[in-house]
């Protein structure tokens, strides 16, 4: 019996600690799909913000908050965020659950100041979403890119926004403007995805099929986007 019971207490102590290590280990993920909903949401609510028309048009949002230059500079590290993107099998529907996303170096080190900086892309073409979600795509040659136009009543029908399937904005010192993020490269932190929902899952499987719902964290952000663009217009 007294062994029985000392068995019993190792195997809660156990569950315990992994449960634990769990909580601590997921932390960052739940923190960066939090702040990804609080720049949203922000960057929204601002007058010269991303045209409406663009953001209606989007298949999916990637959201990078506080990336900083010296995290590209020493060891060609990488910013990291969530992607979001329409439901449905052709995008039409309520913004789904997020995947985790890396931005790596290219030319951005040397783009943005010392200060974090926040990162929006909009993804405008199914292509571009669903290789994202599989692979990782480098900005203007895997898929053409070019910085955003601002405003919402800015018009988007120049030549180069037109053409391009991933628009990018930056957000600095309370400034938003478009960014050109060209020469880097885009994919899926499926490490981070493992560690946010607690199970090992690829970024296809969780925008795709809907594999899994939407983390608490994930709630400002999806409803700041639901609320502004419902349903992609084409």
């Amino acid at each position: 019996m007294k062994k029985l019971r000392v068995s019993l207490f190792a195997s809660l102590l156990l569950a315990s600690t992994a449960s634990s290590v769990l909580a601590a280990d997921d932390t960052k993920e739940v923190d960066r799909v939090e702040n990804s909903g609080k720049v949203m949401t922000e960057i929204l609510n601002v007058p010269d913000n991303i045209p409406q028309d663009l953001l209606n048009k989007a298949y999916c949002v990637v959201v990078l908050p506080s990336v900083l230059k010296a995290a590209f500079i020493v060891g060609g590290s990488y910013g990291r965020g969530v992607m979001t993107c329409r439901g449905g099998s052709k995008f039409t529907g309520p913004w789904g659950a997020p995947t985790m996303m890396a931005l790596e170096g290219g030319s951005v080190g040397f783009q943005i100041g010392g200060e974090a900086t926040d990162f929006v892309l909009l993804l405008m073409s199914d292509r571009s979403a669903k290789g994202i979600l599989t692979s990782k795509v480098k900005l203007g040659a895997d898929a053409s890119a070019a910085a955003g136009p601002v405003g919402r009543s800015a018009s988007a029908e120049t030549d180069a926004t037109m053409r391009a399937e991933i628009l990018s904005y930056s957000r600095a010192r309370g400034a938003f403007a478009g960014v050109s993020l060209e020469g880097s490269t885009l994919r899926p932190d499926n490490d981070a995805n493992n560690k946010l929902y607690g199970k090992e899952i690829k970024a296809d499987d969780i925008v795709l099929k809907g594999a899994v719902k939407a983390p608490p964290s994930a709630s400002l952000l999806l409803r700041s986007l639901d609320k502004e663009s419902p349903h992609r217009k084409s």
